[in-house]
């Protein structure tokens, strides 16, 4: 697997002048994900956990229903251009011809893009029924999430460059932090290893992500039946109203002492 960092030369310039130097940075390289040997994505992502990655995306576009649809997952090579920047599924025996359909690149060119109006979400919750309310965490459990998911941020302390997303238990203990360039890539991440230790639904913890939090993000959440979601930034109009719909306790702006519900 490829390192998640990279040292690049550079030249700081400041009022006082310019000298040569070096910086780390986040690698940042595309993944092909296939499924049983047909290209379905392509997703740039930093390297580290892809198999996590590759999991809680088929998971949250809805492919397979739970890890025992997977038969087999590994990174694969061209043998023209063997990069480790591929990983191959195989389906286990008995998933509907239906949800096999669904790994194609139509599917995917437009699995976190393109969606609004009230028919589509009325669509996501023929598969994702609305979440049934059953705890909220206060204010103290709340505003002590950001500061514990920076100190864990590994690559992020090297590079300044990730989101991250992390999930945390009841009482604010973090359980499980994934860092990737791609927000969406985190949160995909943070599923698919819950899921591949057979633990979905995700019902017990709250989910912590150090961006914004767009649609795509409280769909992805709401799939794996994650009741709370905080955002260290702000949400979108569309989040808002899926979060709502589903019945999902959504938090935005959380920094300092204070945060916004939404």
């Amino acid at each position: 697997m490829h390192d998640p960092t990279r040292s690049v030369d550079l030249r700081r310039v400041s009022a006082g002048g310019a000298s040569e130097d070096k910086d780390v940075v986040a690698v940042e390289e595309p993944l092909e994900i296939r499924v049983e040997g047909a290209p379905v994505a392509v997703t740039m992502r930093t390297p580290g956990d892809d198999l996590d990655l590759v999991a809680g995306f088929l998971f949250t576009e809805g492919v397979i229903d739970g890890f025992d649809d997977v038969r087999a997952m590994q990174h694969v090579d061209d043998p023209a251009d063997p990069q480790g920047n591929t990983v191959d599924v195989v389906l286990a025996e008995g998933v509907p011809a239906a949800r096999r359909t669904r790994a194609d690149r139509s599917l995917f060119a437009s699995s976190s893009c393109g969606v609004c109006g009230k028919a589509s979400l009325d669509r996501i919750f023929v598969r994702t029924p609305p979440l049934a309310r059953t705890w909220d965490p206060s204010p103290e459990v709340l505003t002590a999430l950001p500061d514990r998911l920076r100190a864990a941020q590994a690559v992020f302390s090297e590079t300044g460059g990730l989101h991250a997303a992390g999930l945390f238990s009841r009482s604010g203990e973090l359980e499980l932090l994934r860092e990737d360039v791609g927000r969406h890539n985190a949160v995909d991440k943070v599923i698919g290893a819950r899921l591949r230790a057979d633990r979905i639904p995700i019902d017990d913890c709250i989910l912590l992500v150090s961006g914004r939090a767009g649609f795509e993000i409280v769909q992805k959440a709401l799939v794996a039946r994650i009741g709370v979601l905080a955002a260290v930034g702000a949400p979108s109009s569309l989040a808002v109203e899926l979060a709502r719909a589903g019945g999902q306790r959504l938090v935005g702006f959380l920094r300092g002492a204070g945060y916004n519900e939404y």
